[in-house]
């Protein structure tokens, strides 16, 4: 029984309740950042007002200001919705009406950038070592930026000439091929990651961050080699959910910054980005000829629709049709 002098334990703070839902619901850390800033944002924008004390006003006026006074993309704006719709139903359990009504903002269709084989040739020759091997693994996959980036060492299986791309878009897994001509390359890249992760054993330092809790379910992978991440970074960082000290992946804007000078060092005007090595590895396939199908498989696409755009971008006139000047 609570005695009357002790001061009750208050109620966790509202952004502290969002993290902890998020959690629960095994979002990830980049997700948890952004919905704790726009609620944060939300808050503040009405004067610290309280999100059980406002509506769909409030939230088509925040919305609104974002667009006209931030002038965000609308995917931003989608997000600032999402992270509200999360706020209202997942932690304050409010479902209301009004949530279904409110218009997201329309994003623009726009065409993909492509680049052609010889483009794609000149950027990945410009590109050396680590960011290299992965530039080429975008393209030669792919895979998108961070699912390359996350890659484990069990995850490549060099008998099979395959990749299994783990907890991908949308939380499935895919099988993609691994290219014959950066075997050699990758091999010798885990033989230095092998040696770095001695090094850290020895120094207490092995252990890797496992998904959701298969930390608890296989209390020795994280100190397995097989779990190990195949592009580390170059130092320890704080795990910001659970405090430990230990080497994570490679931060994506290093590959990200290299491409970036790679792309400018060949003179390219295309404003390509290492997205743009997955847009055209569905671009080239189709060109050669194979089946929309397969390559919606190796993209992880759930719906082939999105997998037809790379059909609009070939190099073959509009819809493939041959322009009657050209009779």
């Amino acid at each position: 029984m609570q005695n009357e002098n002790t001061p009750a334990t208050p109620p966790p703070k509202l952004l502290d309740q969002v993290r902890d839902r998020i959690r629960v619901k095994h979002y990830s850390i980049r997700t948890e950042t952004q919905y704790v800033q726009w609620v944060r944002r939300f808050i503040l924008f009405h004067g610290k007002k309280h999100p059980r004390d406002m509506g769909a006003p409030e939230v088509e006026a925040f919305l609104t200001h974002l667009a006209v006074e931030g002038n965000v993309a609308a995917a931003t704006q989608n997000q600032a919705l999402s992270a509200l719709l999360f706020l209202y139903r997942e932690v304050l359990a409010i479902d209301l009406p009004w949530l279904n009504d409110v218009t997201r903002a329309k994003r623009p269709q726009r065409m993909p950038v492509v680049l052609t084989r010889e483009e794609t040739r000149a950027v990945l020759d410009r590109m050396t070592g680590v960011y290299g091997l992965m530039a080429r693994l975008l393209y030669g996959t792919g895979m998108r930026l961070m699912e390359c980036v996350r890659l484990r060492v069990k995850d490549v299986d060099f008998a099979r000439r395959e990749i299994l791309i783990r907890d991908g878009k949308g939380a499935k897994d895919r099988v993609t091929m691994l290219p014959d001509s950066v075997v050699g390359a990758l091999q010798e890249h885990l033989q230095q990651r092998r040696a770095l992760f001695d090094d850290d054993r020895q120094k207490g330092k092995a252990t890797v961050y496992l998904p959701d809790a298969l930390a608890r379910k296989y209390p020795n992978a994280p100190t397995e080699w097989g779990w190990q991440y195949i592009f580390p970074s170059g130092s320890y960082s704080t795990d910001p959910r659970s405090g430990a000290e230990r080497r994570h992946h490679l931060d994506e804007k290093l590959l990200q910054r290299a491409m970036k000078r790679a792309v400018q060092a060949s003179g390219l005007a295309k404003p390509a980005t290492p997205h743009t090595l997955r847009h055209s590895f569905a671009t080239h396939l189709l060109e050669a000829g194979y089946d929309i199908r397969t390559v919606q498989e190796l993209l992880g696409h759930s719906d082939v629709s999105t997998t037809m755009i790379y059909t609009h971008v070939l190099n073959k006139g509009g819809r493939g049709v041959t322009s009657p000047l050209d009779r």
